[in-house]
């Protein structure tokens, strides 16, 4: 990882079975998407990250199960219970131009295109229709649709702010 940076998958939730499967809640669209990332990068609690190998995995009705390396029983798997599960950011496929991911658009400030500044993504919800960014504000918390060219004017990766044609009173 030359950066450090790293892009949060899912989190382990709950125990499956007593042969060390672990329940996966993940954050990837297809669910089971997040099986294809290999090492997964466990947090520990201190801010560390741990690489584990994912033995075997598949999606298991609304969730995912998986076996990691190492991890026989019960009790050890339940040692993984409420960790974090990140890969790499540069483990991510090639996107095409214009394309974010989510995790690129956390933390961004967004500004109108007067100027003012409306908060920072916190955090983004699929609603169907269209995404869209939950901003974070002193005054108050903000939904913005992010509809490219109509509501998203900009999106600058290396500025780190999105220009948005929203007033602050919406």
């Amino acid at each position: 990882m030359s950066d450090g940076r790293r892009v949060l998958l899912g989190r382990i939730s709950g125990l499956y079975g007593v042969r060390g499967w672990v329940r996966v809640f993940s954050y990837t669209e297809p669910r089971e998407g997040i099986l294809r990332y290999r090492p997964w990068l466990l947090s520990s609690g201190d801010g560390d990250w741990e690489p584990w190998v994912v033995a075997e995995g598949r999606r298991h009705g609304p969730t995912v199960i998986a076996r990691l390396e190492g991890v026989e029983d019960r009790d050890a798997a339940g040692a993984l219970l409420g960790r974090d599960i990140a890969i790499p950011a540069e483990a991510l496929p090639e996107k095409a131009p214009g394309e974010y991911y989510w995790a690129e658009l956390i933390g961004l400030e967004v500004i109108n295109e007067a100027g003012v500044r409306l908060g920072r993504v916190a955090r983004l919800l699929e609603t169907g229709a269209h995404d869209v960014l939950v901003l974070e504000a002193p005054d108050r918390e903000r939904l913005v649709p992010f509809v490219e060219g109509d509501v998203v004017r900009a999106v600058d990766l290396n500025v780190g702010r999105i220009v948005v044609d929203w007033e602050p009173d919406y």
